[in-house]
Order: structure tokens, then C-alpha cells, then sequence
């Protein structure tokens, strides 16, 4: 394991000489210099912990702190300020600085032995937290580069950081929930609770009771307390999913928690509080549910504060491709395959198709290719697209730019199919195609199709 290393900053031999003793004798790395310069020019080096005197010659410690502040926090290395005549004040600015702790000369083992371990404890923590929450944001991509995927990156960056409700449109599987999700983790509410509820998957007699809990024997089959979502997401993120489907009755009490903060729950008579921040979705259109009576206009207008749109994957068809990728890569992973690729052919037959599922419908795709598929080249005909499903012929046209393009997919499709009736047979296949058998050979490796492509 490597030993944690150190840097001390002193002008006086007898501090650097002592210093570095005890902090070999407690296991780690140190080493020593005699002004703010050197030690500036020595952190390239990579150290965990600085003990950085404040009186030095030329550049003196604080100033030194300004600077080492300025580092990446992954190269970034904790400080602990050293003076022999410190200050009240002088420890406030330091801490104000950025220093973890501050050591009064005269110096004893014990308190030096401490400090520099807790030291080292928080400069593994801190990293630790910002690996954590990278991965949490990493998790949450929001992958596309089209125009509204781009739009929609930086509405959320934006709008994250506040707490403002938001209310996210979108058909089912466009990924309305990886936005929430998305938002919540970009924002000070990170490190609390994000809490789901699909409001169109409870029951009606029982939604009330999963949003704000209720007291035992309050009803029927109510046997012991329960805490609601609404309680479970205080301080953070409530996420009420299909928000459309919410009877009128719930939408009351939604409301009224909404507008005071606080509710009571079922059979209880004291109110309870909360701060949540709420985001909300639906793939209704909201304004005609108002009109027919199904939604109420008061609660429409709490929720729809900062309004979000997820585009049908139809309407972003150029980001297939890197979903499509993102998804193989994510698959192979979890079931430990090979990578896959697909080629140009299988590229633009899932640029072809309609995605009346949307993401969700193309994440399915690729998991049961990983599944069903043992070769690593996917073309066109291991992709199980339903018939009947096409793009428009406008949309298909934009995956090719001349009318060579055109004809040659064309061909290798039709090849393909032959091969695929066959399971292979070249000279079959050739005679269903009118074809010398060596005439198909030169055509099959003219428009890419490998001997390994023929396998079914």
C-alpha cells in the first residue's frame, strides 16, 4: 500500500529535521523544504498533506494557502498552517483559506501525530466523495448530441441548482425519469433522498396513504405507523411520476402540502413538515385534462413552474447510433460478453425505424441482441425489428448522401436476406439471386459482407 506523503515547509533546520522524523516513525513519506516557493514548485510531486509554516522568508504560508487553493482538488493536497506566535485571527483567515487545521510551535508528538491523520483521513474522504458523486452523475448521462438533447443538458444545468418545482413532458420510455434524476443530482440536494412514486401504479384507495403515511389502525389492514414518500423525501427530491393519473381527491391534498409545506397523515391529527423539492411528469397533455375535468388548474400551476420537454427518440433519430452504442457497451458489461459493434447496415436500419417504444423500446433491443447474439459484428439481419415500423422514406434518405449509397444498402440487404433464407449457402443463395456463384463473391465483398457475417 503507498504511504501517504508529506511535505513540511519551515525555515528553521531543527522544526524540518524534528518534523520528519516523527512522521517517518507514524509511517509516511516526508519531505522537507525552507520557503513557500519551493514548496510550489515541489507539489507536482504529488503530496497528500502540507504543513506549511506562516512565517517564511519571502512569500510567506498564507499566501502560499491562496495559491495551493487554486489546484485541482484531485491534485489538491490538504494544509495544515504552522506558527510559533499565531493569532486568533490569524487561525480564522487560515481556516477561511482553506486550511484543515492550524499547530502552535512549541510542536509535541502527540498533537502533530493527530492533526496529520486526521488530515490525511479528510483529504481521503473528501476525494472519495467527489468519486462518488461523479459516478452518481455518470449514472444520470444524458446521452445525445442532437439539438434538443443538447437544449435539454443545459435547461437542467441551469435549473438544477434551484428549487423551483418542475413538471417533465414526455411519452412513455423517452426517459422522463433519468431527467428527474438527472436534475436532483445536479443539485444541492444531492447528497439527500431521491424518492419515486407512480402515481398511475397505486391503487386510488391507497395512494394517499403511500404519499403521506398513516397512523396505526387509522383504517383496515393498517396494522403499525407508516411513513409516506412525502416524509421519506424530506430534504431531498420527491418524483411523482405519471402525475396525470392522480384522482382529483389526491390532487387536493398534493396541493395543500405543496402550498404549506406540511400535511397530516391518514388518521393523524398533528400536521407534519417537510422541505421537499418536487418534480413531477406525464405523458398526458395536462391543459386538455384541466378542460375535461380531470386535473385541477391550481395544482397544474404549482407544479409547472420550470416546464421540461423530452423529445421522442423519432425526433432525435441521430442519436441513435451512440445510444445504441452506450447500450451494447452497458449489456456486454453486465453479462460479461465480448464487445459488440454494429455495422453500417444495422446503423441505418435502426435509423429507419419509427421507436414507437422510444429509448426504452431501443434499450430492450440491445440487451436481448447481448442475449441472443454470440457474434461480436451485428449486421442488419440479427436485429429484430418489428415490419411495418419505418421511418418515413424522407427520414430514411437522410442516413445516405448519394444514391450509390442508396442502391448498394439496398443490395446488401437483399443479399443479406438471401444468405439469411439459405443459413449461408453461397451457391443457394446465388441461385435464388440469378448469380454466378463467384459473381455473388465479388458483390458480397464489395459491399462489406464478411465471411463471418454469413454465420447465422
Amino acid at each position: 500500500m503507498k504511504r501517504p506523503r508529506v511535505l513540511v515547509v519551515d525555515d528553521e533546520a531543527n522544526i524540518r529535521q524534528s518534523l520528519c522524523g516523527v512522521l517517518a516513525d507514524e509511517g509516511y513519506e516526508a519531505h522537507a523544504v525552507t520557503s513557500a516557493e519551493e514548496c510550489l514548485a515541489e507539489l507536482g510531486e504529488g503530496y497528500d498533506l502540507v504543513l506549511l509554516d506562516i512565517w517564511l522568508p519571502g512569500m510567506d504560508g498564507l499566501a502560499a494557502l491562496e495559491r495551493i487553493q487554486e489546484i485541482p482538488l484531485t491534485e489538491r493536497p490538504t494544509v495544515v498552517m504552522i506558527s510559533g506566535h499565531g493569532t486568533i485571527e490569524t487561525a480564522v483567515r487560515a481556516t477561511k483559506l482553506g486550511a484543515f487545521d492550524f499547530l502552535e510551535k512549541p510542536l509535541t508528538i502527540e498533537k502533530v501525530a493527530v492533526v496529520v491523520k486526521n488530515a490525511i483521513e479528510h483529504r481521503r474522504l473528501e476525494l472519495e466523495n467527489r468519486r462518488l458523486k461523479e459516478d452518481k452523475a455518470a449514472r444520470y448521462r444524458i446521452i445525445g448530441e442532437s439539438v434538443p438533447m443538447k437544449a435539454l443538458r443545459q435547461q437542467i444545468a441551469l435549473m438544477a441548482a434551484t428549487n423551483g418545482r418542475v413538471l417533465i413532458y414526455g411519452e412513455s420510455g423517452t426517459g422522463k425519469e433519468l431527467v428527474a434524476r438527472a436534475i436532483h443530482a445536479q443539485s444541492p440536494r444531492a447528497g439527500q433522498p431521491f424518492v419515486e412514486v407512480n402515481c398511475a401504479a397505486i391503487p386510488e384507495e391507497l395512494i394517499e396513504s403511500e404519499l403521506f403515511g398513516h397512523r396505526k389502525g387509522s383504517f383496515t389492514g393498517a396494522h403499525e405507523d407508516k411513513i409516506g414518500k412525502f416524509q421519506k423525501a424530506d430534504g431531498g427530491t420527491l418524483f411523482l411520476d405519471e402525475v396525470g393519473d392522480m384522482s382529483l381527491r389526491t390532487q387536493a391534498k398534493v396541493l395543500r402540502a405543496l402550498d404549506e409545506g406540511r400535511f397530516e397523515p391518514v388518521g393523524a391529527s398533528e400536521s407534519v413538515q417537510v422541505d421537499v423539492r418536487v418534480i413531477a411528469a406525464t405523458n398526458k397533455n395536462l391543459e386538455e385534462e384541466i378542460e375535461r375535468g380531470n386535473f385541477r388548474e391550481d395544482l397544474f400551476y404549482r407544479l409547472n413552474v420550470i416546464p421540461f420537454h423530452v423529445p421522442p427518440l423519432r425526433e432525435r433519430i441521430e442519436d441513435v447510433p451512440l445510444l445504441a452504442d452506450y447500450f451494447l457497451e452497458e449489456f456486454t458489461r453486465a453479462y460479461g460478453r465480448k464487445p459488440k459493434e454494429l455495422t453500417p447496415e444495422a446503423y441505418r436500419l435502426l435509423q429507419s425505424y419509427h421507436w414507437p417504444g422510444n429509448v426504452r423500446e431501443l434499450r430492450n433491443l440491445m440487451e436481448r441482441i447481448v442475449i441472443l447474439n454470440p457474434q461480436v459484428r451485428i449486421d442488419a439481419r440479427h436485429i429484430p425489428l418489428p415490419s411495418g415500423r419505418r421511418a418515413p422514406a424522407e427520414r430514411m434518405s437522410d442516413s445516405f448522401r448519394t444514391l450509390q449509397e442508396v442502391r448498394e444498402a439496398a443490395e446488401r440487404e437483399y443479399i443479406l436476406k438471401k444468405l439469411d433464407e439459405t443459413q449461408g449457402n453461397v451457391t443457394r443463395a446465388a441461385e435464388l439471386l440469378g448469380l454466378e456463384r463467384s459473381h455473388l463473391y465479388r458483390k458480397m465483398k464489395a459491399l462489406g459482407i464478411t465471411p463471418k457475417e454469413q454465420a447465422p
